[in-house]
């Protein structure tokens, strides 16, 4: 079986967010789902169910969005803690 990067889905309280995907996107989305229930016990989760962990994985993978997340964070904590 193939190593995917995402496995379980966490059950988290959710913040309802509208996007539209192209068809394509969806598919795969599908798939992707398929290929965990495959690999695991569990039915295939909701395509839905993945854009959030996908998005999370994504964006705790690219640098340059943590090397920015770490300066806004430090530049923030300076401007409320004058001295």
């Amino acid at each position: 079986m193939t190593k995917l990067k995402l496995s379980a889905i966490p059950d988290d309280k959710p913040v309802k967010l509208t996007v539209e995907l192209p068809a394509a996107v969806h598919r795969d989305l599908v798939a992707y789902a398929e290929a965990i229930a495959r690999g695991s016990t569990q039915p295939a989760p909701e395509p839905a169910k993945l854009v959030a962990p996908m998005v999370q994985r994504f964006m705790a993978t690219d640098k340059g969005f943590r090397k920015a997340k770490r300066s806004d964070a430090t530049h923030g904590a300076k401007q409320q803690n004058p001295i």
